[in-house]
């Protein structure tokens, strides 16, 4: 078994971040090992949830562990949503930027695990929000883009 490494997080700014991620087609042992080094990428930098452009790989691929667990998503999509609550969220890659924003209260995700087997996540509040703002990572959207106006900007 081969060590688990540390990645480093993409930063804003960075290109990357705002680039539409490629479908995975072949699940191999290089997707189990970026798997695994976002995990531990993660936990490391006391996140919720991380996306791989944010480690610089441009593929569409999201773990995220809200308190239940670690959860692994190959090619997600959201399928149905419904609700609504409104949060201050913050990015691993964007410092200590926190800002508010309106995401759906419930979500159902269909993706597939490591194994290429599709599965259906269903999540509530945080972890409905770390879903959509995971899944947004892989199209380029960053919560600041869903973010509320600050009433203190363009005064």
């Amino acid at each position: 078994m081969r060590n688990l490494a540390i990645r480093n997080i993409v930063k804003l700014g960075d290109d990357t971040l705002r680039k539409k991620c490629k479908p995975v087609n072949i699940i191999d042992r290089r997707t189990h090992e970026l798997l695994d080094d976002m995990a531990q990428t993660m936990y490391e930098a006391n996140g919720v949830g991380l996306a791989a452009p944010q480690v610089g790989v441009l593929k569409r691929i999201v773990v995220m562990d809200v308190g239940q667990g670690l959860i692994e998503l190959i090619n997600p999509q959201i399928v149905k949503s419904s609700g609504s609550q409104t949060a201050e969220e913050g990015c691993l890659s964007c410092g200590d930027v926190r800002k508010s924003v309106t995401r759906p209260m419930k979500v159902e995700v269909r993706a597939l695990d490591r194994y290429g087997k599709s599965f259906t996540l269903r999540g509530e509040e945080l972890l409905a929000r770390c879903c959509c703002h995971e899944i947004d990572h892989l199209d380029g959207i960053l919560f600041l883009d869903r973010a509320a106006p600050d009433p203190d900007e363009g005064e």
